[in-house]
C-alpha cells in the first residue's frame, strides 16, 4: 500500500501531537514531517516533499495564507488542508484564493480529517464547514446565489477546468495540465462564471461546492 505522506504545520507542539497520533490510526496516511511555522514549513516542504500538508492559518514569522501564496509563486503547490481555529469566512476565500483544496476546524472528527487527506491527495476538494449564507450577504444583490436559478450544466471540458480552478490553478497552469492554449482556458472560464452567474473564479468555486458540483 502506498502511504499519503503528509507535513503537519501548526504552531502548538501539543495539537502537532495529538493529530500524529489520531492520524498514526489510518494505515494509509503518514506524518513525514512537522513544523512551527511558515518558514519551516517552506524548508521541510522543499527537502520532505510530501503529498499533502495540512497547515494552520495563525502561525509566527509566516501564515499559513502567506505559505500559499509563496508556493503559488514559485510554482510549487502543494495539496493543501487548511486545518485552523477560526471559522471566519474571510479566510476561506482567502485560502481558497491561495490555492488550499480543503479547509477544515480543529473540532473535526478524524474520519473527516482523513477524508479531506484522502480526497486532495487524490486531486479532489473538501471544503467544511463552508457557511455559504454569510458569504451570501457579502455579495451584490445581484450575486448573491440564493435568488438565481439553477445554471445550465457545464461541459466535460468546463466541468474539468472547474475543478482545477478550485486546486487553486491558474488560467496558465491550467493550459499547461490540458495542454491547450491559455487564451482556450480563458474562454472557457468566462463561459463558467457566465454559467454560474458570478463575476470571479472564487465565487465560482463557491456557487460551485453550493450546487454540489464540485
Amino acid at each position: 500500500m502506498n502511504r499519503i505522506r503528509v507535513l503537519l504545520v501548526d504552531d502548538q507542539n501539543l495539537v502537532r501531537q495529538g493529530i500524529r497520533g489520531l492520524l498514526a490510526l489510518s494505515p494509509d496516511i503518514e506524518v513525514v514531517g512537522e513544523a512551527s511555522d511558515g518558514l519551516e514549513a517552506i524548508a521541510e516542504l522543499e527537502r520532505l516533499r510530501p503529498d499533502v500538508m495540512l497547515l494552520d492559518l495563525r502561525m509566527p514569522r509566516m501564515d499559513g495564507i502567506e505559505v500559499l501564496k509563496r508556493l503559488a509563486a514559485e510554482g510549487r503547490r502543494i495539496p493543501t488542508v487548511i486545518l485552523t481555529t477560526f471559522d471566519d469566512e474571510e479566510l476561506v476565500l482567502a485560502g481558497i484564493e491561495a490555492g488550499a483544496r480543503g479547509y477544515l476546524l480543529k473540532d473535526t472528527t478524524l474520519e473527516e480529517l482523513v477524508a479531506a487527506i484522502r480526497s486532495v491527495a487524490a486531486g479532489g476538494t473538501l471544503l467544511k464547514p463552508l457557511k455559504t449564507e454569510g458569504l451570501k450577504e457579502r455579495l451584490p444583490d445581484e450575486r448573491r446565489f440564493g435568488g438565481l436559478d439553477r445554471p445550465d450544466a457545464l461541459t466535460e471540458r468546463e466541468a474539468q477546468i472547474l475543478r482545477l480552478m478550485a486546486g487553486g490553478y491558474s488560467n496558465k497552469e491550467i493550459a499547461r495540465v490540458l495542454e491547450v492554449a491559455e487564451g482556450t482556458v480563458k474562454n472557457h472560464v468566462s463561459n463558467i462564471l457566465s454559467k454560474l452567474g458570478v463575476r470571479d473564479r472564487t465565487r465560482a468555486v463557491l456557487r460551485a461546492l453550493e450546487l454540489g458540483w464540485i
